[in-house]
């Protein structure tokens, strides 16, 4: 299964509190941190929502 790298470039300060959860549940607590999820559909929904607070690559 793919991967793919996601990066938090924008902060969370005055977000909804369900980005700030969604966020939370990527694994992103800080800006500019990076983790590797699965190219799963439940994550692609997950990015979608904060799509706007992220850079998105595939791996």
């Amino acid at each position: 299964m793919s991967k793919l790298r996601v990066t938090q470039v924008r902060s969370i300060i005055d977000r909804p509190e369900r980005q700030k959860r969604t966020m939370r549940a990527i694994g992103l607590r800080k800006m500019n941190q990076t983790v590797e999820v699965a190219n799963t559909p439940e994550m692609k929904g997950m990015i979608a929502s904060v799509a706007h607070l992220l850079k998105v690559e595939e791996v």
